[in-house]
């Protein structure tokens, strides 16, 4: 949940462009944001949107073209310092194969100046106590991520930078990173920046999400409000062929999933209750339909195939 006071990341026309005056590619068009303390942002969009090259330039690791930077206040440009107050897991973090993950940790932690006393806490906060005696080469993918989401914790960051954090985890080491993000953000009071291609675990975890696609954000909204639709009504009732009968002549209707679907409002749901009671229709119920946010995502970032 976001808290008040000063934004802790500010994006303001950010750009960036590769290739030569005669042939050049706009990875990151004209992209402002803001992201506040405690909050978990997720960073949406198709393979090529921009993600990446947003994510590096907010890390520092390549010049944006245009617009500014701002952590926590700072303009980036002129205070690279302040990225010490930024953990990240880019690309599944870098590790030395050969070492333990223990010893990949505590390498790090003597690199940056502190941390130490860390290690074990954040080997168990990951699920990874029980192997951080294994050299690192025999680790899976997903435990790799683990390993990467504890280096970016190392020096008790006031904001995490995550890329894909759950990549490569099973389904009991997916919720356990979800519920770490959120203590994250609730219980510490940090700031989570999340880029994840899995939807719904991004539903499940973020307070708002801003949808970038040809670089270009083309939506940012709270979860709540982008799944809020006017979609219609579902309803459970039986005959079903007798309930679409009583509505058809009043509203758009069609049977799928052994449901009637209606072009209603809410606000119509009195009415048309009325007529299926009328029609004799035994009625189990109706609720406005619902979308997830991968529903949303295809509409806005695959408009064509919205309506097919």
């Amino acid at each position: 949940m976001t808290s008040a006071g000063p934004p802790v990341l500010e994006l303001d026309g950010l750009s960036k462009t590769y290739g030569s005056r005669t042939s050049k590619v706009r990875a990151v068009c004209d992209v402002s944001l803001s992201v506040g303390k405690g909050e978990v942002y997720g960073f949406l969009g198709p393979n090529g949107a921009g993600k990446s090259t947003t994510i590096r330039m907010l890390l520092g690791l390549i010049s944006p073209t245009a617009g500014t930077i701002r952590l926590f206040g700072r303009d980036l440009r002129a205070d690279h310092a302040v990225l010490r107050r930024v953990g990240s897991l880019v690309d599944g973090g870098a590790f030395y194969p050969f070492l333990s993950g223990r010893r990949n940790l505590e390498v790090l932690a003597k690199t940056h100046g502190g941390g130490m006393d860390r290690v074990q806490p954040l080997l168990e906060q990951v699920g990874l106590a029980e192997d951080a005696h294994r050299k690192v080469k025999g680790y899976s993918t997903g435990m790799r991520q683990r390993l990467g989401v504890a280096a970016a914790l190392l020096n008790d960051p006031d904001m995490v930078i995550l890329d894909e954090p759950v990549n490569g985890l099973d389904a009991a080491g997916i919720q356990e990173m979800r519920l770490l993000i959120r203590r994250l953000a609730a219980d510490l009071g940090k700031t989570v920046f999340l880029s994840s291609h899995l939807l719904h675990e991004v539903q499940q975890v973020c307070d708002r999400v801003a949808i970038i696609d040809k670089g270009a954000i083309i939506r940012e909204s709270t979860i709540a409000d982008l799944l809020r639709t006017d979609l219609g009504l579902e309803i459970d009732a039986a005959p079903l062929d007798r309930a679409e009968a009583a509505l058809a002549g009043r509203w758009a209707t069609r049977i799928e999933g052994g449901k009637l679907h209606v072009a209603a409002s809410r606000d119509e749901a009195p009415e048309i209750i009325r007529r299926l009671v009328g029609a004799d229709v035994d009625l189990f119920g109706i609720a406005p339909e619902q979308r997830n946010l991968e529903q949303v995502f295809l509409a806005l970032t695959l408009p064509e195939t919205a309506d097919e």
